[in-house]
């Protein structure tokens, strides 16, 4: 009998938010019977709709809002939905897994009861969520170790552990004093099969030679303010090719717009806002550079941005800040500025790939190349199945913490090719 998965995302709903559907998907291919709860957003309103054999329950979601009351009240009211839509699931599909996708790290409170009668629990590391609210907000405050007590917990309680990466796969050993075996790592890479470039249009550049691209959430960590004084130092320098487009929507959207118009940069630089995935395809195919403005922090030192491994997809070449997951990903598709200086190196490392257009052509087939053999997403769907068959068959952990021996995993490997949902996280 097929095992039936209860996937939880709190991020985004689902089929927008793409590693959950990817996962899902692959999942839902292998032969589980896959359920996926999630909150509500515009365009993604219907209560429940049954998608390419999944069945997606979307619960209600307050508007996004800035600072921690706003924080602490976003997850606390999905956190409440999130619990009764799971026992209204229970009831009417029944699961045997769940799987509890990151920030935050309170969803193991919704499998917890579920545990009692048998339902194992996947925690599927989004994101290092202590080290996410120190970027957020800039200090670590009461609430960072009530945020460090939760992952703790999360961890205690979750019978398999899905990383994104090695950096996370070492706080779950490290911090989360999980043993390794019981921890995977799950990349997050792009679907090539529906992930791929379309014809530029020029009309896009805004009348300049070059087209600087951006995909991402609009939020503080992101560095959209040093990207923006970055647009500011290449006008002071009299460069008046050069454009930038940004995609994304976020909290922080409203107030960049107005910092764009505050320094009178309109002509240099626009914020589109979430867009359909073909728009988002043709602006990146158009761009001739895109960035990676990520603040240097603790956090995304450690974190895997998807949209490194989109621009290498698309085979742009990269500028972001030396961090350690972003050089991983990227080695030489990019160049990398110092954390010194920030703005002046930044600007200087995309004029000079402007600049060479030999360099940019050796960079973006350099990243294409290494997705299509490395980092693509079918190199992602036999661990994420190795997980599953782990979690049923080979370990397993009861509430109190003792291990039981079972029958030995079989590993197995899948992909999908159906067409997948781009966001813009």
């Amino acid at each position: 009998m097929s095992k039936k998965v209860l996937i939880i995302v709190e991020n985004l709903p689902v089929p927008f938010d793409r590693r959950v559907w990817k996962e899902a998907c692959a999942l839902n291919d292998d032969g589980y019977q896959v359920t996926v709860l999630c909150p509500r957003a515009k365009g993604y309103m219907e209560n429940h709709v049954f998608l390419q054999g999944i069945d997606i329950y979307r619960h209600p979601i307050p508007k996004e809002r800035n600072g921690i009351f706003g924080y602490i009240w976003e997850y606390g009211w999905a956190l409440f939905w999130e619990i009764i839509y799971a026992w209204w699931i229970y009831i009417r599909h029944g699961f045997d897994i769940i799987q509890g996708c990151n920030p935050p790290d309170n969803i193991f409170l919704v499998a917890l009861p579920f545990k009692l009668f048998g339902v194992k629990y996947i925690f599927d590391h989004h994101d290092a969520s202590p080290e996410l609210f120190r970027a957020k907000y800039q200090h670590a405050g009461l609430i960072h170790p009530v945020l460090l007590m939760l992952e703790r917990l999360t961890y205690y309680f979750s019978d398999t552990v899905i990383a994104t990466n090695e950096s996370y796969k070492e706080l779950a050993v490290n911090r989360g004093r999980v043993d390794p075996r019981d921890v995977f790592v799950v990349r997050n890479g792009p679907d090539l099969a529906s992930f791929k470039p379309v014809c530029p249009n020029p009309a896009l550049k805004h009348g300049k030679r070059y087209l600087i691209g951006y995909v991402g959430n609009m939020s503080h960590q992101e560095g959209l303010d040093i990207l923006l004084e970055v647009v500011e130092h290449i006008k002071t320098q009299g460069r008046r090719d050069v454009h930038f487009t940004c995609i994304g929507g976020g909290p922080g959207l409203a107030s960049l717009r107005q910092l764009v118009k505050d320094r009178d940069l309109e002509d240099r630089i626009n914020f589109t806002g979430r867009v359909s995935d073909q728009e988002l395809l043709e602006v990146l195919s158009t761009a001739d550079v895109c960035v990676n403005p990520d603040t240097p922090c603790e956090m995304n030192d450690i974190s895997t941005m998807i949209k490194i491994m989109e621009y290498m997809a698309l085979g742009k070449p990269i500028v972001q800040f030396d961090l350690k997951e972003g050089r991983f990903t990227a080695q030489d598709a990019s160049l990398y500025s110092s954390r010194e200086n920030p703005v002046a190196g930044f600007s200087n490392q995309i004029l000079w790939l402007l600049d060479h257009p030999e360099e940019r052509k050796r960079r973006g087939d350099f990243g294409l190349r290494r997705v299509e053999q490395k980092l693509a997403w079918k190199y992602s769907v036999a661990n994420l199945l190795r997980a599953y068959r782990h979690v049923s068959s080979s370990r397993v952990r009861t509430p109190d913490g003792p291990f039981v021996e079972d029958s030995e995993s079989v590993p197995a490997t899948a992909t999908r090719t159906e067409e997948t949902r781009f966001t813009t996280k």
